[in-house]
């Protein structure tokens, strides 16, 4: 049977409609709803299944200020103000990348959050429009508590640990909520390469850099910061 072009489009249209809706109403289902894994722990998943996963799901007043205030100081300063996306970081990630061999990111924790919860880990630009579509409808939906408290108890802190609750268990011995500034700094500090970086076993390199990020949390008002996101 041969397919027209008209009909090829008409299909194409309501496969991206079919998308947008159901994006959506997932992104506002969301706000109440606690989500029971991520993309991204599917994925881990899926490349190692003889890894067993960690993740317990902590509520925002269950979860230490002192983390909250540690991953917006070490990912995302401007939280609180931008609308998803930190345009000046962009702006310098980019002047960056043209001079340097390593790439630096400038994804906000918003964006963070639309391509663990929802999407696939690879770079494309394929999949950095589609996390765009979602980082503004959770911005739109969500409020910015809402938000930091996703990404807490979803980010990666290392092979199998997912989520604010299991990483302290895991490196420290303590619940969520009984977090120090120290540690909660250590665990901060390791973000950007939570496999590789040990917050209970910490180099130099995440020794400094935890204690420059203790040094941001002061700066950023510390957990008066956090009365911004309500």
């Amino acid at each position: 049977m041969k397919i027209t072009l008209r009909k090829t489009l008409s299909i194409i249209k309501k496969i991206v409609i079919g998308f947008m809706l159901v994006s959506v109403f997932l992104i506002l289902l969301m706000r109440w709803v606690n989500p029971f894994c991520s993309m991204l722990m599917v994925e881990r998943k899926i490349a190692h299944w003889n890894i067993s996963q960690q993740r317990t799901w902590k509520d925002w007043d269950q979860i230490s200020d002192n983390i909250k205030i540690a991953v917006i100081a070490a990912e995302d300063q401007n939280f609180a103000d931008h609308w998803g996306f930190d345009f000046k970081a962009i702006n310098r990630a980019l002047i960056y990348n043209q001079k340097n061999r390593k790439i630096r990111g400038a994804s906000t924790i918003t964006q963070q959050v639309a391509k663990n919860i929802f999407l696939w880990s690879s770079r494309s630009w394929i999949r950095k429009g589609v996390e765009s579509w979602f980082t503004v409808w959770i911005e739109v939906i969500w409020s910015k508590q809402r938000t930091l408290e996703i990404y807490l108890n979803s980010v990666e802190w290392g092979e199998g640990i997912f989520g604010i609750e299991a990483a302290s268990r895991h490196y420290f011995n303590v619940s969520a909520n009984q977090l120090t500034p120290y540690q909660a700094s250590l665990l901060a500090a390791t973000l950007p390469n939570p496999r590789k970086w040990s917050p209970a076993n910490p180099d130099d390199k995440i020794q400094k850099k935890a204690e420059w990020i203790r040094g941001q949390m002061s700066n950023l008002g510390g957990k008066n910061y956090l009365k911004q996101l309500n």
